[in-house]
This record gives structure tokens, C-alpha cells and sequence, in this order.
């Protein structure tokens, strides 16, 4: 049984602060959303409590860090729970795989994974994402620039 959250306008502004700052202090986030400190403070505790903040983070340039490439990969795997099974358990190792995507339509996976370079690319491909007996393909097309990018969710829905 799910239990529905009921935000309001006030839960609504803090949530759009944070994300475009997870780094403010109470008083901060308080000022923003005119909200005295304790109330703000105890809204904020509710919503990470109820599961709608999940947790904060440090978002990283990827370039600063050296890895330049940045690559989406279609997966086809064999079509049984244990190739399912065994493939969600290794991509949950490969360090350079962002965010993998359980699709419909003609790929099986979606992988969004960052390298240092093509050699680096190629190694993955070829030594560890091909080297899984349940993958049968890869299709891999590589970023040319990012036109938007944001860990932001749309909460006028809600509102």
C-alpha cells in the first residue's frame, strides 16, 4: 500500500530551492522560502523523511575530471531472467556506467557511461560489457555536446 504525499506550495518552493542549491544552510533555504528557520527545518526533515528528498550529492564537471567522452550504449541481451539477473548485477560494478535503463522497443538497456578516452571506450566494450555471456549486442553512440543537462525534477505538476 503506497501512501500518497500531500505537498503544498511552501513544501513545492523548498524543493525548487534545493535543487537549484543543495548547499544552503536552514537559514538560507528559510529566507528564500519565507519560512522561519524551525518550521523550514522541520518541513525539511518531514520530506526526507516521507522519501521525497532522497538524498544530496555533488554534481562533478566530467571534463575537470579528465573523462571527455561521453557515451550512450544500447544493450540487447538474451531474453530470460537470468540473463536480466546477471546482467543488472554486473552493471552495478562498472564504475564508468552512469545510469543504466531498462527499455522497451528494440534495445533491451540503455547504459549513459563516461571514459577518458576511445582506448579506454574500447577496453570497456571489449573486455567487460561484450565479455557478458548474456549480451548479444552493443550499439554505442558518443555525445557531440550537451544541450541540456539537469538533476532538476518538473514539479509544476504538482502545484
Amino acid at each position: 500500500m503506497t501512501t500518497e504525499i500531500v505537498l503544498d506550495k511552501t513544501d513545492l518552493k523548498i524543493l525548487q530551492v534545493l535543487q537549484e542549491n543543495g548547499r544552503l544552510s536552514n537559514v538560507e533555504l528559510s529566507e528564500r522560502v519565507a519560512l522561519s528557520p524551525s518550521p523550514c527545518l522541520r518541513r525539511l526533515k518531514q520530506l526526507e523523511d516521507n522519501g521525497v528528498i532522497q538524498q544530496y550529492a555533488a554534481l562533478l564537471s566530467p571534463t575537470a575530471l579528465g573523462l571527455g567522452l561521453q557515451v550512450i550504449i544500447r544493450v540487447t541481451t538474451n531474453k530470460t531472467a537470468e540473463a536480466r539477473a546477471e546482467f543488472s548485477e554486473a552493471v552495478q560494478t562498472w564504475s564508468e556506467v552512469l545510469s543504466c535503463l531498462a527499455l522497451t522497443g528494440e534495445a533491451d538497456y540503455l547504459l549513459h557511461a563516461f571514459f577518458t578516452d576511445m582506448n579506454a571506450f574500447s577496453h570497456f566494450i571489449m573486455n567487460v560489457l561484450l565479455a557478458q555471456t548474456c549480451v548479444l549486442d552493443a550499439k554505442s553512440s558518443f555525445v557531440l555536446k550537451e544541450i541540456k543537462n539537469t538533476t532538476a525534477l518538473p514539479l509544476n505538476h504538482l502545484s
